[in-house]
């Protein structure tokens, strides 16, 4: 999607004997401030990096990560954050070595897989971690393999899990303060840490998209992710800028009478944002296929649609069935598509009485093998958001605008500087 704030810089070709240093000039081309903007450096072609250090105008230390997106050992990528004025450039210094350990910096997102302990009677105090499961196909009920039902993960003003299920769907965690909690209330908020204003689940999402839950469409409504020979999901990062989870089905039969398909759904999640990345890989083209997703229509909900791939609802409803234990909720959804991808967007009357239940849908597609978009939410509980649906819908409308305008990377090794800037690429998802 190429309104995706996170631009990567294609990097020379070198071999990293022990140290390598490079600049990096960051430039925010919008007419607006912007606060927390990830900066994220493709490094493969440099091996083997172990360690990074970011400095800013060579004195004031960076916090920033290393990733190693698939698995092999290496790191692909290194993360860090700036904010910018508009029209602002910052240079930063920047230093890889194939030695040390990296340095450990606060973390300001979390990510948690946990199986139950038997032997742990709290809801919120087990104990067996874990960061990838793997059910088959025929797993009779996979929803309770983990203890929360799937992986969640966090920034500061955020919570989302998702089901270890044929339906995928992220489910919200509405915050009172701007804070990190999945750790203390494993999204099972105690009486006592309610008391505290510790947040806790905010939205039922049944069947529904919820926010944003991708899905197959069988030409008249939304399927679930099955049939699959598997189904995965991972931690790939914990942080501490970005965490990067990934939700992985193989053999999913999408459509009746076209071969299966092997799909990786990466959700990126980055520290003071309230948005997250949605990145969809599949293992072939599949420019044959009809996909769906969007959000859930929340009873008597107000919605906001630009007819061009932006698309927020603000509505209230319980979160649950108990409506003697919670109150009920008041929320802010809201999906960002790229326009090429929306093969059409369906009125809320029309898809209103799917079997899935009420949804706000678009028809999606992809004329490659990956598709991108981004997902945001707010909760009336938050001290620091949102209390109307008008300041959301602007909020929701100033989000596409600044994800539209992406910053400017530009890279010189130590032996340019000099020299002219060298070339540079930058990479935008679809």
């Amino acid at each position: 999607m190429k309104t995706n704030l996170v631009i990567c810089a294609l990097l020379t070709t070198m071999t990293l004997n022990a140290q390598k240093s490079f600049r990096v000039s960051v430039t925010n081309q919008g007419d607006t401030e912007r606060k927390d903007i990830p900066v994220v450096l493709n490094i493969q072609k440099y091996k083997e990096v172990r360690t990074a250090e970011v400095k800013l105008s060579k004195e004031l230390e960076v916090p920033c990560q290393l990733d190693d997106l698939n698995g092999d050992g290496i790191a692909d990528e290194l993360c860090f954050m700036t904010d910018l004025k508009a029209g602002e450039t910052k240079r930063f210094a920047v230093t890889l070595s194939n030695s040390g350990e990296q340095k450990a910096y606060e973390s300001r997102v979390y990510a948690e897989m946990l199986i139950r302990n038997d032997k742990v009677k709290e809801k919120n105090r087990h104990n067996n971690y874990i960061e990838s499961i793997t059910a088959r196909g025929d797993c009779a009920n996979p929803y309770n393999l983990q203890h929360h039902h799937g992986v969640c993960f966090e920034s500061e003003l955020n919570g989302i899990r998702i089901y270890f299920d044929k339906r995928q769907t992220l489910d919200l965690y509405g915050k009172f303060k701007k804070r990190l909690e999945l750790e203390e209330t494993q999204f099972y908020t105690s009486a006592a840490q309610k008391e505290d204003n510790y947040g806790d689940d905010v939205l039922w999402v049944g069947n529904t998209f919820g926010l944003g839950a991708f899905r197959g469409w069988n030409g008249t409504e939304p399927t679930m992710i099955e049939p699959v020979r598997s189904r995965t999901q991972r931690i790939v990062s914990y942080g501490p800028l970005r965490t990067i989870v990934e939700v992985e089905d193989r053999g999913w039969k999408a459509e009746e009478g076209k071969s299966p398909i092997d799909m990786t759904i990466r959700y990126t999640q980055y520290a003071g944002h309230r948005d997250t990345d949605v990145d969809i890989f599949f293992n072939k083209n599949v420019s044959n296929y009809h996909f769906s997703t969007g959000l859930i229509d929340i009873k008597g909900s107000d919605e906001f649609s630009d007819q061009k791939g932006l698309r927020a609802c603000w509505g209230t409803d319980w979160p649950a069935g108990d409506t003697v234990n919670w109150k009920r909720e008041t929320v802010g959804l809201a999906i960002c598509l790229d326009q090429k991808n929306i093969e059409r967007e369906i009125a809320r009357d029309s898809s209103s009485a799917d079997k899935q239940g009420n949804n706000l849908t678009f028809i999606v597609g992809t004329s490659s093998n990956r598709l991108s978009y981004k997902v945001a939410y707010c909760s009336a509980n938050e001290e620091f958001g949102f209390l109307s649906k008008s300041e959301w819908f602007e909020w929701v409308k100033a989000w596409k605008r600044e994800t539209s305008s992406p910053i400017i990377i530009k890279y010189k090794s130590s032996r340019q500087r000099r020299k002219k800037l060298s070339s540079f690429h930058i990479v935008l998802p679809e």
